[in-house]
């Protein structure tokens, strides 16, 4: 019996999506991947987290369709991509200080002793800023290992922002940026190189996102916010940070570095996808632009289980408002 010909259609070659950027919402994009390429078998997307600074990089030199970064860009590296950018907030998420302290379970740190701890000058657990906010905490006397990271990273952005809007000697000693120079510690690449440090080194204390302390089981400290209150980073305590966030008129970027709502996390962020204003490949721009629908949309229901923030629906409206604008 002669074979049948194989029909146009069933050799089409798929239509590939590349990524690269931020570890922070690594996890959930890759989900996202996973669940839209079961109903979307001719798309296929591959997604990097090499780092806020990489991905931007990447991004600005042309080898993505997209990329993504918790510290957007700024107007300057908005100029040097020819073909235009459309900054989309898709997820959200809390940053916490995660702790590898045999015993102790639950953790106060005041805006002192965090502060403190990452300035160098407070070295040792037993650190009278660290124990007066932990009454009957059997908290072991030894040295602090601060872990931070040694890629240009959007979560150093954030933490670093967060930090300088807290504290004067810390915004003229270090600063914020995308990579700076710590005064004290070990550094990881990735917010997974700065999780494995931490579970692997007694003393340590170092900032990650929400989901990666959770997924590893890892403890972290509950932060004095603005208000003076000690909250805990949970779905509830980030979206209210979130709900502080005014974004300009012209551009969805903003960070909300100190909320002073009383229920709120002090440490939470979006995270950005990186679009170009113009595709010249119509097959990857209607791809690209469903599975950003995706994202938005179902994708968000996603959230809670890998400890990111559902967004706000008032900022999805203004997401797929912008994403609108991609041709």
């Amino acid at each position: 019996m002669a074979l049948m010909a194989l029909s146009p259609l069933s050799v089409h070659a798929a239509t590939q999506l590349q990524g690269a950027g931020a570890t922070f919402p690594a996890p959930l994009y890759q989900r996202w991947i996973a669940e839209f390429s079961k109903a979307n078998p001719g798309i296929q997307i591959n997604y990097q987290g090499v780092g806020s600074g990489a991905g931007i990089k990447q991004f600005t030199d042309g080898l993505v369709t997209f990329g993504a970064s918790d510290a957007a860009m700024t107007d300057a590296q908005i100029q040097k991509v020819k073909q235009g950018v459309v900054l989309i907030p898709a997820t959200a998420g809390s940053i916490v200080l995660a702790y590898n302290l045999p015993g102790v379970e639950t953790l106060k740190l005041s805006r002192e002793a965090y502060v403190g701890i990452f300035l160098g000058k407070i070295t040792k657990w037993s650190d009278p800023a660290i124990t007066k906010t932990n009454e009957g905490v059997k908290i072991p006397d030894l040295n602090i290992t601060v872990c931070t990271r040694s890629d240009s990273s959007g979560t150093n952005f954030v933490f670093t922002g967060h930090l300088s809007a807290v504290s004067s000697d810390f915004k003229s000693q270090v600063g914020q940026g995308t990579s700076v120079t710590w005064p004290a510690g070990v550094a990881g690449q990735g917010n997974d190189g700065v999780t494995a440090l931490i579970k692997q080194t007694q003393g340590a204390i170092g900032y990650v996102e929400y989901g990666y302390a959770k997924n590893n089981k890892l403890p972290f400290a509950q932060l004095q916010n603005k208000a003076g209150e000690f909250v805990a980073a949970t779905p509830e305590s980030g979206a209210a940070t979130l709900n502080t966030t005014q974004f300009p008129a012209n551009i969805l970027r903003a960070w909300p570095s100190d909320p002073d709502a009383k229920d709120a996390y002090p440490i939470a962020t979006f995270t950005w996808l990186l679009l170009y204003k113009t595709y010249s490949d119509k097959d990857k721009l209607e791809a690209l632009k469903k599975f950003v629908t995706y994202g938005l949309t179902e994708g968000q229901k996603l959230s809670n289980d890998l400890g990111y923030i559902p967004m706000p629906a008032e900022v999805v409206q203004k997401c797929e408002a912008a994403l609108n604008s991609v041709q």
